[in-house]
């Protein structure tokens, strides 16, 4: 199984940072020749003066390099989700700047540009917001067909349906708080293990209600819909150990019981096997160098 490693944000930085002004992405740009990401402000009036990349010179365009350069929406995206407060702090200073500046023109008119953009409407979360979730029994996918017919014909009990709960908790909680919380209040007994998924896949206790939101699916068009089940926990089983040879244990079954009468009669059992009435008298190499027949 690959294993998961945890790494800092600093360790990210030099995939993160504008090469021209030192912060953090803001409007990621990518010139198209050699991939070389900057702020948008950045590279635009590097590029007024300059026909080559800042990093790697290779020629942007000879003539109108500004045409040479797109918008890195998806970088732009692992920038504010991986720096906590970037894009909250970046759509204060957009708002305070058309406040300050009321006829300026914003170039394409978009909400964002404008800074009238909330972190929720962005799928951005803080550690410290409060994040609504659904938790719910987990039911196998054959329960869930075997239930579908009656429900889509509408003769399910409805009382049934009620076993859904919601809770408020901070986007810092971790998956194995959730699962403590759930063995509290339900009284698990400690051999067995409460595991808590998203849809049909188990989530790894240390992750955050914050990296469940970035990694699967969730809109927050509504609660985070999560589930749990009740599991017996794993023990670690302790094989037996092997006999060692000086034990005079063999396990090839017709030579062991010939052992076991040799012994038995007061002679001695090894556990190397005596080759067969038909490899006798013929010649042997044991690393190319022949050896006596065995009589």
């Amino acid at each position: 199984m690959h294993r998961t490693t945890r790494i800092k944000i600093t360790e990210l930085n030099p995939h993160l940072m504008c090469a021209l002004c030192g912060g953090y992405f803001i409007d990621a740009t990518t010139i198209v020749e050699c991939l070389h990401s900057f702020c948008k402000t950045c590279i635009v009036r590097y590029l007024e003066t300059n026909k080559y990349c800042p990093m790697c010179d290779v020629q942007v365009h000879k003539t109108r390099p500004l045409l040479s350069i797109r918008s890195d929406k998806t970088l732009q995206d692992i920038v504010y989700k991986l720096v906590p407060g970037l894009f909250k702090d970046e759509m204060k200073r957009r708002r305070d700047f058309y406040a300050a500046y009321p006829l300026t023109e914003v170039p394409n008119g978009s909400n964002e540009d404008r800074g009238e953009v909330l972190e929720q409407e962005k799928g951005a979360l803080s550690d410290d917001e409060i994040v609504s979730l659904s938790i719910e029994f987990y039911e196998g996918v054959r329960d869930r067909e075997e239930k579908k017919g009656p429900l889509e014909n509408g003769d399910g009990d409805k009382e049934k349906q009620t076993g859904v709960r919601f809770l408020r908790c901070p986007a810092a909680m971790t998956v194995m708080h959730l699962a403590k919380f759930l063995r509290n209040k339900m009284d698990v007994p400690s051999k067995y293990k409460v595991e808590v998924l998203y849809e049909d896949e188990p989530l790894k206790e240390y992750y955050t209600l914050m990296d469940i939101a970035y990694i699967y699916p969730w809109r927050r068009n509504g609660p985070l819909p999560l589930k749990y089940r009740v599991q017996p926990a794993c023990k670690r089983l302790t094989l037996p150990t092997a006999p060692t040879p000086s034990e005079g244990t063999n396990t090839s079954g017709a030579s062991e019981s010939s052992g076991a009468t040799t012994a038995a009669n007061g002679g001695t059992s090894n556990c190397l096997q005596t080759p067969s009435s038909t490899s006798r008298g013929r010649k042997m190499t044991v690393n190319g160098a022949p050896v006596p027949p065995l009589t």
